[in-house]
């Protein structure tokens, strides 16, 4: 599927490319692909092509000197990229613990939509979300597929400080903090797991594309896993789909 795209100067090293508006997974995949392509085509000359919802930016090494014939170059690599090649995704389970000594918003949280906890939980585990990108925080997955009992707009006062780790809901999405943060989300949870590593080379384990389930647990094992990971024993679990 080809999809109307528009070319921009974003500045003088990069030219953004977007796609229609609206969040989907077939504009997910394109958008993917597109990016594969232009990483295969360019080698090392760019240096990063970077994801969103509906667009990607294109960092090059060197200031562009011709912004048409760089533009002309990206609409050939699109026009001839390989719509079979297979992306290799992964599926990651993702520990969240639901206790309310560690969810600061659940109890309010569940009393507003008319759920109890256990139903809140439920309906926020069952889900496959797909990983549309990753930003506003370093490792902050922007994720789709919450159930649409669950959402719930942004807090009218966002909290001063959100820790490392709150699982919440904000609107149509969920998501975890990766570092301590101010934050209107709703906090339903809290993962052990670092999302954030800027000490390794892959400071981000989780990809576009990728697809994340939630997987409930108690306190006592939470704070054994938060143990692991800090000693760098915990390993994070996933299948390639």
């Amino acid at each position: 599927m080809k999809y109307e795209l528009q070319y921009k100067r974003y500045s003088e090293k990069t030219i953004l490319i977007e796609w229609p508006s609206g969040i989907d997974k077939n504009t997910l995949h394109d958008l993917l692909l597109y990016k594969k392509s232009i990483e295969s085509f360019y080698d090392k000359l760019i240096v990063e092509v970077v994801v969103g919802y509906n667009s990607l930016l294109v960092l090059y090494t060197l200031a562009i000197e011709d912004i048409y014939s760089s533009i002309f170059e990206l609409k050939s690599i699109y026009d001839s990229k390989n719509e079979n090649v297979v992306l290799k995704n992964k599926l990651w389970k993702i520990p969240v613990c639901y206790s309310l000594s560690l969810a600061s918003d659940l109890k309010e949280f569940s009393e507003s939509k008319s759920l109890t906890i256990d139903e809140v939980v439920t309906l926020h585990t069952t889900p496959f979300y797909t990983v549309y990108f990753i930003g506003f925080l370093p490792g902050f997955l922007y994720l789709g597929g919450l159930d649409s009992q669950l959402q719930m707009a942004r807090k009218t006062t966002p909290s001063l400080s959100v820790k490392k780790g709150s699982v919440a809901i904000g609107g149509n999405q969920t998501g975890v903090y990766p570092i301590d943060s101010p934050g209107g989300w709703h906090v339903i949870g809290m993962s052990p797991i670092d999302f954030f590593k800027p000490s390794v080379e892959e400071c981000c384990f989780i990809s576009s594309g990728d697809v994340v389930q939630f997987i409930s647990i108690e306190e006592q094992e939470y704070n054994a896993i938060k143990s692991d990971v800090i000693s760098g024993k915990y390993i994070p679990k996933s299948i390639s789909i």
